[in-house]
């Protein structure tokens, strides 16, 4: 063999090598438009399995992991098993930390995190409650500090408001030992970040409906009626808004009684 008989041998493994890497990227893509089809069609279920199918193949995917965390999370609305529930919450929330890790600067990435801490707080103890909520804050202001325009982001943090508002006293103890003092919260602020969500995002029905549930809690019954028939006249097109818009007609259905 010449001195440089090997370079061709080697030259067609490495040409080999890209066009399976290639040829994977590809599939990956694929099945990513895929399950971003069925995600919009509301069927979780398969928009799950294509998006695990395309992890195998790109599994360094911070963008395709946050989608895996939004489908296991979504998950959590089918199942009636408090501890089924759980389980989907906890792989949706590793899967978010896992794509946290990849991409810290990424705001979808805190906004994947936070809301998955949201989805676990009333399936865990009283002061793991109150850390996941700390967890929530942190990072729903990191996703609007790197991307202000984030309408979820504003609604998580009025989500956040308000339930610290609405902290009972037995809870307030652990909420002082965790937060290291109780945090500034109100509902007026709540109010204020869900009317900022809607202004960024008019058709999602789940800023209406938090916001004259909100506005209910403040006494301001015209303008929580208000919200809760904006947000119940939008079409649903999310895995929770007919859970959401469910708790709107009970809400409204308070207020006609007062």
């Amino acid at each position: 063999m010449t001195p440089h008989a090997w370079i061709l041998p080697l030259t067609l493994l490495l040409f080999a090598l890209r066009l399976d890497a290639a040829r994977g990227n590809e599939a990956a893509v694929a099945l990513i438009i895929r399950g971003d089809a069925l995600d919009a069609q509301l069927q979780t279920a398969g928009a799950l399995d294509a998006y695990l199918e395309a992890e195998k193949l790109q599994p360094d995917n911070p963008e395709l992991l946050i989608k895996i965390a939004k489908q296991y999370g979504e998950s959590m609305v089918d199942l009636a098993d408090e501890d089924r529930r759980r389980a989907a919450g906890e792989k949706a929330l590793a899967y978010a930390q896992r794509a946290l890790t990849l991409a810290p600067d990424l705001a979808d990435a805190h906004l994947a995190v936070a809301i998955c801490y949201g989805r676990l707080l009333d399936l865990v103890p009283a002061r793991q409650k109150v850390e996941y909520s700390r967890q929530v804050k942190i990072h729903t202001e990191k996703a609007i500090a790197l991307d202000e325009r984030s309408d979820y982001a504003w609604h998580m943090l009025g989500r956040w408001h308000r339930a610290v508002a609405d902290t009972g006293a037995l809870l307030k103890g652990i909420v002082k030992v965790v937060y290291g003092g109780l945090p500034d919260a109100s509902h007026e602020d709540a109010a204020a970040a869900f009317e900022k969500a809607i202004a960024l995002k008019p058709d999602r029905v789940a800023h209406h409906i938090e916001l004259g549930l909100t506005y209910a809690e403040m006494n301001r019954k015209a303008n929580a009626k208000q919200a809760l028939e904006r947000g119940l006249a939008l079409p649903s097109k999310e895995r929770d808004d007919p859970g959401t818009k469910a708790r709107g007609k009970e809400a409204l259905a308070d207020l006609a009684k007062e």
